[in-house]
């Protein structure tokens, strides 16, 4: 029996990054590591990411901003750190939506535009192929 891990992309942007700031940090992701099964965002910063959900048939999973300051990163952003907690956006976002045991497969990326950042996590395998 063989189990299949699940890739979610948490995402962290500026406000004025674009759809197109966000597709180019999914492209850079799933180059780097393969299909993402999932994409992860913030409440507050929702309606971007379930664009590009839509775009890719993509579920989007939503967690809570108060919940980013409890997630280590192997990212140490100053702004991130001061403006919500954490070190990295992404990273903690793709952490929260992956679930408990999940595990960064490496630090965030930044997309060509330095507008968004993006990070992939791998949950717990959920399904036996």
């Amino acid at each position: 029996m063989s189990t299949t891990p699940i890739l979610i992309a948490g995402f962290g942007f500026r406000r004025e990054a674009t759809l197109a700031s966000l597709e180019q940090a999914l492209e850079q992701l799933c180059h780097q590591y393969g299909d993402i099964d999932r994409l992860a965002v913030t409440h507050a910063m929702r309606p971007l990411v379930e664009s590009l959900g839509r775009q890719h048939c993509l579920e989007v999973v939503v967690v809570a901003d108060d919940d980013l300051a409890s997630m280590a990163t192997l990212t140490r952003s100053a702004y991130s750190q001061q403006a919500k907690g954490t070190g990295s956006v992404a990273e903690a976002v793709a952490l929260l939506a992956a679930g408990s045991g999940a595990q960064l497969l490496g630090p965030r990326i930044i997309s060509a535009d330095r507008k968004a950042t993006a990070a992939v996590a791998k949950a717990r395998a959920t399904g036996v192929i």
